[in-house]
């Protein structure tokens, strides 16, 4: 008898790790608002301590609705096992702290999250790990860039904010030839879009406040993988803290269940901004996997099941007129983030790198005129009427 066809999206959505988990009849996973859990005597916890007894103990350790966030994630991402942090950069620091040690190296992207190569660039450097930066889809870079003591490759797919995607598995093939891991940060992705560890990746990460939770109403990160990869990063998040408060951890389960509904509006959200925008006059470039014109659109369109709801452009004009726009706009928020039912507009040389020098961001690529709309899951028509009227300003 052939095997059943897996489930979709969406019932892995809402039913992944919870129908086979219900206590009491529930049929909501409940809030375990507990710090810590009871023994009935002292031989229950010889046994848990043997290892004859798997259960919560307290509350930094284990909580039975992580357990079921955990669950959910990772029959959405194919992995055999998930971990919950307190945010995406506690799941992406926690992660470079386990698996790194003094003297290792680690290649990472260019095109990332910049507390990201913050941390690596300043924080593992103390600890005497040394790290080289690629252009995110350059294989022969990476090649190249590997060395003996090369423990990682670290890389976001899409990349923040110019949308780069990695071909994985050709990474994936240049890196384990050498022995190195491979992580990809799929936050902008989503596992609806993209299942880097069914093309090979050894872990993924996500920053759950984006797709996953969805409301922008939590901040919460998450690694997956195989047991054996997962192991020594679970074991680090019960020494370092880093953990998710259960209430929080609920309100990520809710938000899960309807990812896969959510993300097909997104996604097509993200197309059609994208398309009117690489139409529009006052429009210099778009940058969107989805579109023909950008540089990874082959990887995109072979790797990806949707482009999800990020689209980053620039204004013809200057600096004046790009804060012209997105102060015009009416229906996005001007704020940090994406990935929630509403729409973000960020000008980035504002919101993440005023700080840095002029020459510094030319390096990043962030010019005056740089826009990163996050679409949300308003009717596609209302947010390109807002942009009409907002790029009339400029």
């Amino acid at each position: 008898m052939a095997d059943p066809k897996p489930p979709g999206d969406s019932t892995r959505s809402v039913h992944g790790g919870e129908r086979e988990h219900h206590e009491g009849a529930t049929l909501t996973t409940p809030i375990h608002q507990t710090s810590t859990f009871w023994f009935e005597d002292s031989a229950e916890v010889r046994a848990y301590a043997e290892g004859r007894l798997v259960r919560d103990e307290y509350g930094r350790y284990s909580n039975p609705t992580w357990r079921a966030v955990e669950r959910k994630l990772s029959e959405l991402e194919g992995a055999e096992a998930s971990v919950l942090f307190a945010s995406g950069m506690a799941a992406a620091t926690t992660t470079f702290l386990a698996l790194l040690g003094r003297g290792d190296h680690i290649v990472v992207t260019n095109d990332c999250y910049r507390r990201t190569r913050q941390f690596i660039g300043q924080l593992l450097a103390k600890l005497e790990v040394s790290a080289t930066v690629i252009e995110p889809a350059d294989t022969i870079a990476l090649k190249a860039a590997l060395r003996e003591n090369t423990r990682l490759f670290f890389t976001e797919s899409p990349t923040n904010p110019y949308l780069r995607v990695i071909d994985v598995p050709e990474a994936v093939h240049v890196a384990h030839e050498r022995g190195v891991q491979v992580i990809i940060d799929s936050t902008f992705a989503s596992p609806v879009n993209h299942r880097a560890l069914a093309d090979g990746a050894d872990l993924v990460i996500h920053s759950a406040t984006k797709y996953l939770g969805g409301h922008n109403d939590l901040i919460a990160g998450t690694v997956s993988g195989s047991a054996e990869a997962v192991k020594p990063i679970r074991e680090l998040v019960g020494v370092l803290g880093a953990i998710l408060d259960p209430h929080a951890a609920w309100l990520l389960l809710r938000g899960m269940k309807t990812l896969a509904l959510r993300m097909e509006r997104h996604n097509a959200n993200g197309l059609a901004l994208a398309r009117w925008l690489e139409e529009h006059p006052k429009v210099r470039r778009v940058w969107y996997p989805g579109l023909p014109s950008h540089p990874d659109y082959a990887v995109a369109t072979r790797q990806m099941k949707g482009f999800a709801g990020v689209v980053t452009f620039e204004i013809e004009g200057d600096f004046e007129g790009a804060v012209r726009f997105t102060d015009a706009c009416r229906l996005p928020y001007i704020a940090p983030s994406l990935g929630g039912v509403e729409s973000l507009v960020e000008m980035p040389v504002l919101m993440s790198y005023w700080d840095y020098p002029a020459e510094e961001r030319q390096r990043y690529g962030i010019t005056d005129t740089l826009v990163r709309l996050s679409c949300g899951i308003e009717d596609a028509a209302d947010l390109i009427a807002d942009l009409e009227q907002a790029l009339a300003r400029v």
